[in-house]
């Protein structure tokens, strides 16, 4: 006797923002993500993260010039 089984859905993560400046303006974001996209974006800060390093490093490198006797 085989058990049909439904497939199993993506669990989503929740986030939900509010902010106010003032009594007339105020903000509000909510956002759902997958744990497949919560890996992605992990992934994606990462990449910047060590990219601005290698840039800083890169910018902040002092050159030696060869001395002309």
């Amino acid at each position: 006797m085989s058990h049909s089984v439904a497939p199993r859905r993506p669990s989503h993560q929740s986030a939900t923002l509010r902010a106010g400046i003032g009594r007339k303006v105020v903000l509000r974001a909510k956002v759902r993500v997958t744990s497949g996209g919560l890996l992605a974006i992990g992934g994606l800060v990462s990449s910047i993260l060590l990219s601005t390093a290698v840039l800083v490093g890169v910018a902040t490198r002092h050159r030696t010039t060869p001395h002309s006797d």
